[in-house]
């Protein structure tokens, strides 16, 4: 009897359930969207039950494809920081708040006030931001009572379908990192955050390691969803934890970037490397005993979607390329600073905002467009910078999300980079990862390198041009010269 092996990410926009083969094959995919709500300037909502019916329909659409042998794991991806909070008879008490809602300023001010910047960063890995679990708790307590009173049960997004599929409440290690409540070092929940805060434990859910068997579907569940009575699921992980296995970047020494709505560098480490200024985020990474730092530029392919939009809406994402190609590095002078939303990695400030720098005459809507690729390509640069000189080594460099169908922007990193850029074979990502966590939990891999070693292949490999990163750095010197000259003209202009 064949094996198959599902794995769910519960995304933003939607949810999308993929059911593969031991090897790694696509057997069948299926995505449902969803809305999301914002309530007010800066919020983001959504309903979880929109989740569960997005999970249970999509899952109804691909467990027939596997009629001729039996799922035996499942694992879950999911988006990291969003708080669900369930009462006494497991109802939602309040729709879920986003990681991008970014209402709880004060809140993360308050944090670092009570437990101390420092202490904060040593224990939690990070300075307190507005898109962590920690903070949405502490908002919801202070302007909404009646809610937190009510509150039996805090989880994530993709723990809220974990408790629906099998009843248990239960998280892993690398989503639990970002909820700002978790001892990063120790794996485990911090009895002195949460005294600090006023949280009790006993509504957190049971840590796990993410390739753990954390429950099993239940008879309500699979009649659903069609997942069999009692098949394993896993621990799972954060949407970036888990496309890291997906991609095999299972160890130390190998890396990913990701471009999707935002983008990331993500590098394992053997060790919990902490940046003590919190410019680059440390989680618990889904190979026990093992974690990563990850770089965030918050508009990598939103600065390319922003631009299609705004400046040219009639044309699509290839012919973008296409002009690009014509318009040589450096876009002839034209430097973007791709700051839309803010920007983490590497510094940190809300108030930044995005810049075109050095426009003339010259310029054309094709100059636009190949600086604003550059502009992503440089931030992401600069993590890569930043995680190497936290002492985090990278030698493997493997590419994924949106960005990656791009050849031109799949190049550009490449030069930029100076290093080879691998493309995985698998576009599913996160839900393969997800699919390989559920594998370990049922025993089909004896370990998560095992099941990279086994699910994941490399499609193609894109060869760095030395003379290109030449080139490249020349205009880099410039881009990274801009924000520390305009970072006090931000944070004027955001006081107007």
């Amino acid at each position: 009897m064949k094996k198959y092996l599902v794995g769910i990410d519960i995304g933003t926009t939607g949810t999308k359930s993929v059911l593969f083969d031991t090897e790694g094959n696509t057997v069948a995919s299926s995505t449902a969207e969803y809305p999301m709500s914002q309530p007010k300037n800066g919020w983001a909502e959504q309903s979880p039950a929109d989740w569960w019916d997005a999970v249970c329909k999509t899952l109804r659409e691909i467990t027939p494809s596997a009629a001729d042998g039996e799922i035996c794991g499942i694992g879950l991806s999911g988006q990291m920081h969003s708080l669900v909070m369930l009462d006494k008879e497991n109802e939602v008490i309040r729709p879920a708040i986003l990681w991008c809602d970014q209402r709880t300023g004060e809140e993360c001010a308050e944090i670092e006030a009570k437990i101390g910047r420092k202490r904060l960063i040593e224990i939690t890995a990070n300075p307190a931001l507005t898109g962590f679990t920690a903070s949405k708790i502490m908002w919801v307590k202070k302007h909404e009572p009646e809610s937190f009173e009510k509150c039996a049960h805090i989880l994530l997004a993709k723990d809220y379908i974990r408790f629906k599929l099998t009843g248990e409440y239960a998280t892993d290690v690398s989503d639990a990192s970002g909820m700002q409540l978790l001892d990063v070092a120790k794996r485990s929940w911090s009895l002195e955050i949460c005294e600090a805060l006023g949280i009790d434990m006993s509504m957190l859910a049971t840590v796990y390691e993410s390739p753990e068997l954390t429950g099993r579907i239940t008879e309500e569940a699979s009649e659903l969803t069609g997942l069999p009575v009692g098949a394993c699921v896993a621990g799972g992980g954060g949407d970036n934890a888990s496309a890291a296995i997906g991609t095999g970047v299972c160890k130390e020494g190998k890396a990913f970037t990701t471009i999707g709505t935002s983008g990331v560098v993500f590098a394992p480490t053997n060790t919990p490397v902490i940046d003590s200024e919190g410019r680059i985020h440390t989680f618990c990474a889904a190979v026990p005993g093992t974690w990563h730092v990850m770089g965030v530029t918050q508009a990598a392919g939103l600065s390319l979607n922003w631009f299609r939009r705004t400046v040219t809406p009639d044309a699509n994402y290839r012919q973008i390329d296409d002009w690009c190609e014509k318009i040589p590095i450096g876009a002839e002078g034209l430097i973007y600073l791709p700051y839309l939303m803010g920007e983490r990695t590497p510094i940190l400030d809300p108030n930044a905002r995005g810049v075109i720098f050095g426009l003339s005459a010259l310029h054309t809507r094709e100059h636009m467009a190949r600086a604003v690729i550059e502009g992503v390509s440089y931030s992401l640069y600069s993590a890569l910078e930043l995680i190497d000189r936290v002492g985090v080594p990278v030698n493997d460099m493997s590419l994924c999300g949106g960005g990656a169908k791009s050849g031109l922007w799949r190049q550009m990193l490449s030069d930029v980079y100076a290093t080879d850029i691998k493309i995985p074979e698998s576009g599913e990502g996160a839900a393969l990862g997800a699919a390989i966590l559920g594998g370990c939990a049922a025993g089909i891999y004896s370990s998560v390198e095992e099941g990279c070693e086994r699910a994941v292949r490399t499609k193609t490999t894109v060869l760095s041009n030395n003379a290109n990163h030449e080139k490249y750095m020349k205009h880099y010197a410039v881009y990274s010269s801009l924000y520390p000259a305009l970072s006090e003209s931000f944070l004027k202009l955001s006081k107007i």
